[in-house]
């Protein structure tokens, strides 16, 4: 029974992950005239994607993603040690996770328009600032920029972050904490040298959950972007709506390879460190 499951898992995998996947690294290959693909393999989508300057939509994505998801690490890492390991109230812990899982069951668009009005000339923001008399005249990069995207990108991604540390810190044993402390150990080492390598698992999870995502997001970029931050997602679309499907593909295989360099690299990190937690628990 359980080889017939895993043997239709992997059919199944196989069918709906590496046939499109394959799929996608064969059309960006192809030509197509007449709107149609044709037979001759050739590498002139590539050559597109690089003429056409897209790549500096790929490295502007990448680069928005990556700090993102950055300042997502570095405040949900505290945030779910605090809720996994400080809040001893189970009602207090419950009422928190319900309220990380609310944004799931609001549109994205109806939360992202709400910083127009907090970030235009005449939003909030400038109008506090200037009826404090901080400043003379409305602020114009608060809105439709590099900043107010990464501004709305934060609370959409905080969730997915926090939540696989939650739980990988919550399976830590409180008794290894303790130990730890009875041996005299400041804070600074039972985090570093305890906390964060049993931690690590949910912590190259989350910054999984969050960096794929951000590189296909397109409302947030269209929304307090203006059309001045392109992305991805919105570059990627703008080519399926010409039929332009080989450059498409080209630009969509060059970041599923930088992604399974991620991957590499994040399985490196998180092999040697667990292996090496395992080895001291040994020891």
């Amino acid at each position: 029974m359980l080889r017939t499951t895993l043997i239709l898992f992997i059919a199944l995998w196989a069918v709906f992950v590496v046939v499109p996947v394959a799929l996608l690294v064969l059309w960006s290959f192809l030509e197509m005239k007449d709107y149609s693909f044709s037979s001759n393999l050739s590498t002139a989508a590539y050559a597109a994607v690089f003429d056409s300057g897209r790549y500096e939509v790929t490295l502007r994505t990448l680069r928005i993603a990556g700090v993102v998801t950055a300042i997502e690490l570095g405040l949900a890492l505290p945030f779910a040690l605090w809720l996994a390991k400080g809040v001893r109230s189970s009602m207090l812990k419950a009422m928190v996770l319900a309220l990380l899982t609310v944004p799931f069951f609001i549109s994205l668009a109806s939360r992202t328009i709400v910083w127009r009005s907090v970030l235009s000339r005449s939003g909030l923001v400038n109008t506090a600032l200037l009826h404090l008399g901080i400043i003379d005249q409305p602020l114009d990069w608060l809105l439709f920029s590099e900043f107010s995207v990464h501004l709305g990108l934060l609370a959409p991604s905080f969730p997915t972050m926090v939540l696989p540390i939650f739980l990988s810190i919550s399976l830590i044993d409180d008794e290894l904490i303790e130990a730890a402390r009875d041996l005299g150990a400041p804070p600074a080492r039972l985090l570093a040298d305890v906390i964060l390598p049993l931690a690590l698992p949910g912590i190259i999870a989350g910054i999984i959950f969050t960096f794929v995502p951000l590189l296909g997001e397109t409302v947030v970029p269209q929304l307090l972007g203006g059309g001045r931050v392109a992305m991805l997602g919105s570059s990627i679309g703008s080519l399926l709506q010409v039929l332009n499907y080989p450059v498409a593909a080209a630009l969509s295989t060059l970041v599923l390879g930088i992604l399974a360099a991620l991957f590499v690299a994040l399985r490196l990190i998180g092999g040697g460190s667990i292996s090496a937690v395992f080895e001291g628990m040994k020891r």
